[in-house]
């Protein structure tokens, strides 16, 4: 008997973010998931810290200037067992659709670069955040840890996600890529910093990240991508400099196949909307026979990767042998597991 393959359709976000406000964005998100699900998608992707909003003032000028916008941006970050989060769930089991939110995730006092994979019935398929904040995004938000470069079992195929440029992390990559991933969910902000200035943070170069990753991994990428609105410069670009520095649009939202091929037509780059692919998992077996990165195609006698995925708690209860733990506090990593 040949195995069945998961096919579907798969949505990717190219949407500017309700700034600086969860509930708005949250209305926005649920919005989207229903657009997508009436489309006859099965998984939806969003950009990366969508809720509520990529932090561009880090970008336009010095900390001290970017901390006006700080109590407000963590305020409207994500915080998970909330009445936003809970609505987020309940759209993705009334859709019956597969959710990777993009999130600035709010614990405690600290931030974090965050994508929540939702299940279908509403449950948490996972809660990962970026290894490491890239450059100025240090600033404002703290780390993951290993375990957060982990590849998911679910009805949809083994699927995974990592957030902009965690994509040219080679380790990273080839952690996911060793864990047999199918469907990947890579996030990213809008294109829209220093665009002509610093050509590596441009389209070209991010977008040919996410399509050398559906190569190198032999799996489908959606890459949700967000747009920056009128709105957005209007509040952060006060002067001719920043208005110079970010520019409106840069959304270039893609999904692509195994083989490298963009599977759909691309939105403008101003332009808000969903892109879609239908996804048939037996073509991975196809680009797999060419170059399986960590099977046949690898040499582990010369060279090997070692993978740390022990939760990076902060703080974590014991007592001697006998001695009962009184008010434990609980372990970050439960808490991450809980919804």
């Amino acid at each position: 008997m040949s195995i069945q393959h998961p096919t579907f359709r798969a949505a990717a976000v190219q949407a500017a973010p309700e700034f600086l406000d969860l509930d708005a964005g949250v209305d926005k998100a649920i919005a989207l998931i229903a657009e997508a699900a009436a489309n006859g998608a099965k998984l939806i992707g969003f950009p990366e810290t969508w809720l509520p909003g990529y932090p561009w003032f880090i970008w336009l000028d010095s900390p001290a200037w970017g901390l006006q916008f700080f109590q407000r941006y963590h305020d409207n970050s994500l915080q998970y067992g909330t009445p936003q989060a809970e609505k987020l769930a309940a759209a993705a089991r009334q859709h019956d659709i597969t959710v990777v939110m993009g999130l600035s995730e709010r614990q405690g006092g600290s931030l974090y670069i965050a994508q929540w994979m939702i299940g279908p019935d509403g449950e948490t398929i996972a809660k990962r955040r970026k290894l490491k904040p890239t450059h100025v995004e240090r600033t404002v938000y703290g780390e993951g840890d290993g375990s957060d470069l982990t590849v998911y079992d679910t009805p949809l195929g083994r699927l995974g996600g990592l957030c902009c440029w965690e994509h040219l992390q080679p380790l990273s990559k080839y952690a996911m890529y060793a864990q047999d991933e199918q469907v990947h969910v890579g996030a990213w902000p809008s294109f829209s910093v220093y665009r002509g200035g610093a050509y590596a943070l441009g389209p070209e170069v991010n977008t040919a990240a996410s399509r050398v990753y559906a190569v190198e991994g032999g799996c489908f990428v959606i890459a949700p991508c967000a747009t920056v609105s009128p709105e957005m410069i209007d509040l952060l670009c006060t002067d001719d400099t920043k208005r110079a520095l970010l520019l409106p649009g840069g959304g270039f939202a893609r999904i692509y196949a195994p083989d490298g091929q963009q599977m759909h037509e691309s939105l403008a780059e101003d332009e808000e909307g969903i892109v879609y692919a239908d996804l048939d998992l037996g073509m991975i077996s196809l680009a797999k026979a060419a170059a399986d990165p960590s099977g046949h195609y690898a040499r582990p006698d010369v060279y090997r990767l070692l993978l740390n995925k022990t939760p990076g708690d902060r703080v974590v209860p014991f007592a001697a042998p006998g001695v009962e733990i009184g008010g434990e506090i609980e372990p970050v990593a439960a808490q991450r597991a809980s919804v």
